[in-house]
């Protein structure tokens, strides 16, 4: 049966209040989706409406065209057909990393749990761990129990709820990938919660940026950070800066930087004071640039330096250098703007740069 995941206008909260507010989007079978944003926005509140652990005040919720929530009726949780692996992991500790796999497996002879717990071991890369227990594992084999677990029923869909949050980054960048990677290869639709968009950007097909209950845009990450649709986007993924400009034509800007021209158009009245976004890859390195700046701060990041610049004209940019460009704070260098898309927002009463992060 297809694990198609429809999530259609969608109000919910707690006591009658709504935390979430017409929300609407879908997960492909199979896909890996991820809900983004900042602590308290909401997303959580809709992971667990989609598992079944909160009514929807308006909507519904539909799995493999199933609907599985709607303002009259809430399918149980464990009648979804949707596997979940929290936070916290919630292993059970009185039981062996078998016990805790088996345990949604009722109704099966032992034989068939066996063979089932043998075979998402092997998945998940913990083979000879069957009898342990859980407290005798690392923080990323315990993560691997929980998935295994949480896929041994079989389920259309798996939510995960900020579950690599506990582990170091780089364990946390590993196992992520490792799970996602079993996921797509059993073709299980997963949605995904985090407030790192790091983590998102490495791991999900599609993301849903949400804040404060509003899914504001739905789309690839490419797209949020090029092409962002709400200025809370803009000055949530990624980093960078805002320069106050003029709109010039639909399509260009009249800046302190010179004339920005991008791929977008606008319906605001020419003339119209707006605020441009300009990332840190919007501003390159040359030598021969009609632009220069002031290194007055910098951030090494390997094969890159993260560069703030204080321009001539008294605005700060934040421009990435190749690494092997090692400049010291202070130093006057060239820089030139390559902005290819053109992201601009009606200006704001303040003249401040919320962008940078």
């Amino acid at each position: 049966m297809s694990g198609l995941l429809e999530v259609k206008d969608v109000s919910a909260g707690y006591r009658g209040k709504a935390v979430l507010v017409g929300v609407s989007f879908h997960v492909r079978p199979g896909g890996i989706a991820c809900l983004l944003g900042p602590s308290g926005c909401g997303k959580t509140t809709l992971l667990r409406t989609v598992a079944g652990f909160e009514p929807v005040i308006a909507g519904d919720i539909r799995l493999g065209g199933r609907c599985v929530s709607d303002v009259d009726v809430t399918v149980p949780p464990e009648k979804r057909g949707i596997g979940m692996v929290f936070q916290d992991n919630a292993l059970f500790p009185h039981l062996s990393v078998e016990g805790n796999i088996a345990f949604g497996l009722r109704g099966k002879t032992h034989a068939e749990r066996r063979a089932m717990v043998d075979e998402l071991l092997d998945v998940v890369g913990l083979d000879g761990v069957s009898s342990r227990l859980v407290h005798e594992l690392s923080g990323g084999q315990q993560q691997r129990v929980a998935l295994a677990r949480a896929l041994a029923p079989q389920p259309q869909a798996v939510l995960l709820d900020e579950p690599f949050s506990s582990l170091d980054a780089d364990l946390r960048e590993r196992i992520g990938q490792d799970v996602c990677k079993i996921l797509s290869e059993r073709e299980v639709t997963t949605l995904l919660v985090t407030h790192d968009q790091d983590q998102a950007f490495a791991l999900a097909d599609q993301i849903g940026v949400i804040n404060q209950g509003r899914l504001l845009q739905w789309d690839t990450a490419y797209n949020l950070y090029h092409e962002p649709a709400d200025r809370f986007i803009a000055d949530f993924i990624g980093q960078g800066v805002f320069l106050r400009g003029r709109l010039r034509t639909a399509d260009s800007v009249d800046t302190e930087v010179g004339v920005i021209r991008g791929n977008r158009a606008y319906g605001w009245p020419i003339g119209s004071e707006v605020d441009v976004l300009l990332r840190p890859d919007d501003i390159l390195p040359d030598s021969e640039g009609a632009l220069h700046g002031t290194v007055i701060a910098r951030a090494f990041k390997g094969a890159e330096i993260l560069y703030s610049l204080r321009l001539e004209t008294g605005a700060t940019v934040l421009s990435l250098f190749p690494s092997h460009f090692n400049h010291e704070l202070g130093t006057r260098v060239g820089v030139r703007v390559a902005a290819d898309h053109l992201v601009a927002f009606p200006a704001e009463s303040s003249h401040e740069n919320p962008a940078e992060q």
